[in-house]
């Protein structure tokens, strides 16, 4: 089996996700906004998902500033 490729977060509401990627704007960590994976969730929303290795990075930078409800693996 392959070793996940990408991190995804999944917030609360909408404006948990734009809090989140203006803070890894601003420190230029790549990362993309994408729809919630149906399997994750049937919820309608957004999820914010990332590069695994910037997974620890962007934990610490989200901590306290953004937080998240899960984070999956893809």
């Amino acid at each position: 089996m392959n070793a996940p490729q990408y991190c995804v977060f999944l917030f609360p509401s909408v404006s948990y996700v734009l809090k989140a990627e203006k803070i890894l704007k601003d420190w230029e960590i790549d990362h993309k906004l994408i729809p919630v994976p149906r399997h994750i969730s049937a919820d309608c929303g957004v999820c914010l998902r990332i590069a695994m290795d910037q997974q620890e990075t962007v934990v610490g930078m989200l901590q306290g500033a953004a937080d998240w409800e899960s984070m999956v693996f893809l």
